[in-house]
């Protein structure tokens, strides 16, 4: 009787004999391949470096007008705070000194012989133009119209100083309030410009490849981080000394407020 042979697997059979595992290592390899090629692709298009620093200078014309202006301010902003924050530092230091001296008990025109015409601080300088207008006074007459007369010019002498040191210490809040509310548009802008960029590359190259598209689209990205730096302690720094001012204002109405009561009953009492 003749013994069939054992079937043999078929050649194609024996090609593929693990087709699951070698696809799937082929096709991972494939991809590693091609992610090789994209990155090299990428820093050969970046000259190698994928820095804030390369950004910035491969950045089109219209990109780095922008990145200038908002790092322009960014810095004008930190200027501003740092300057804010160490003004009404010594407005409260000073004003509390000068606070404790006035209500000490100490004779207001000895107080007013040590500080002089002219205080080194807004609440020295109410006191001092109050202090002025008032000895003026002393030698006119004692009538009861003259006392009024002596009151109103009081007010307005130390109300008018008021105004004037709150518009100095004001100053350049409004630079953060403007930096606050345009630099992430101003962002924006460099952000549409460069997502521009990238398409008009990859209509001129006709490759979606990521190396066309990422210079472009790294620009539009860091010129709205650059916009956000720039805004946000902007707002910061201006709701914080806004706060500040608001609260010295009180404070140095307050004590002109005060002043102008004593000198007021002082009169009253010289006028009996």
């Amino acid at each position: 009787m003749r013994v069939l042979p054992a079937p043999q697997k078929g050649r194609s059979e024996q090609v593929t004999g693990r087709p699951a595992g070698a696809a799937n290592r082929r096709e991972k390899r494939g991809y590693k391949i091609m992610e090789a090629d994209v990155a090299a692709a990428a820093g050969a298009t970046l000259g190698g470096e994928f820095s804030l620093l390369s950004l910035f200078l491969s950045a089109g014309l219209v990109v780095k007008i922008v990145m200038g202006i908002l790092i322009f301010s960014s810095v004008w902003s930190w200027a501003v705070i740092i300057d804010k924050s160490l003004l009404f530092g010594r407005l409260k230091t000073k004003s509390a000194r000068f606070e404790d001296a006035f209500w000490s008990g100490r004779p207001l025109d000895e107080l007013h012989r040590k500080l002089g015409d002219k205080g080194d601080h807004p609440m020295a300088r109410v006191f001092s133009a109050g202090m002025t207008e008032w000895q003026r006074a002393k030698d006119v007459g004692r009538t009861e119209g003259l006392v009024a007369g002596t009151k109103d010019r009081i007010d307005k002498v130390m109300n008018v100083v008021v105004a004037r040191e709150l518009e100095g210490a004001e100053r350049n809040l409004g630079v953060l309030a403007t930096i606050g509310s345009a630099a992430p548009f101003v962002g924006l802008l460099g952000t549409v410009w460069g997502i521009m960029t990238a398409f008009q590359a990859i209509a001129a190259t006709k490759d979606t490849n990521l190396a066309v598209v990422a210079p472009g689209i790294a620009e539009a990205l860091f010129a709205t981080a650059l916009g956000l730096l720039a805004a946000i302690p902007a707002v910061v720094g201006y709701n914080r000394y806004s706060a500040a001012l608001n609260s010295y204002a009180v404070r140095l109405q307050g004590f002109a407020d005060e002043f102008s009561a004593i000198l007021s009953r002082q009169l009253d009492e010289r006028a009996r």
